[in-house]
């Protein structure tokens, strides 16, 4: 399994949790854990989620998951799991 980490932070408004879910099913990428919330009117979610069902690459997901949150106000980050483990070692 390929964990992965997405990150959306931006103002809140409808339908941020519909499009990226809706991207995420699309694209095969299974939501394993989620959480989010809101502060002051921004809204902030992370998610892991795994990534081997996918067709696509890492990085076109990477990418066409940055032009989404682009249309939609946010920033999108997926970042792989394995950055988080080397940071304990350090």
């Amino acid at each position: 399994m390929k964990k992965s980490i997405i990150t959306v932070v931006g103002k809140d408004c409808v339908g941020i949790i519909a499009k990226i879910c809706t991207y995420l099913a699309e694209n095969d990428v299974n939501i394993l854990d989620i959480s989010q919330t809101i502060v002051d009117g921004y809204f902030n979610m992370m998610m892991i989620a795994d990534t081997n069902g996918s067709k696509k690459e890492f990085l076109t997901i990477s990418s066409e998951l940055e032009e989404l949150g682009e249309k939609i106000g946010c920033i999108v980050k997926l970042q792989r799991e394995d950055i988080f483990n080397r940071m304990q070692r350090i």
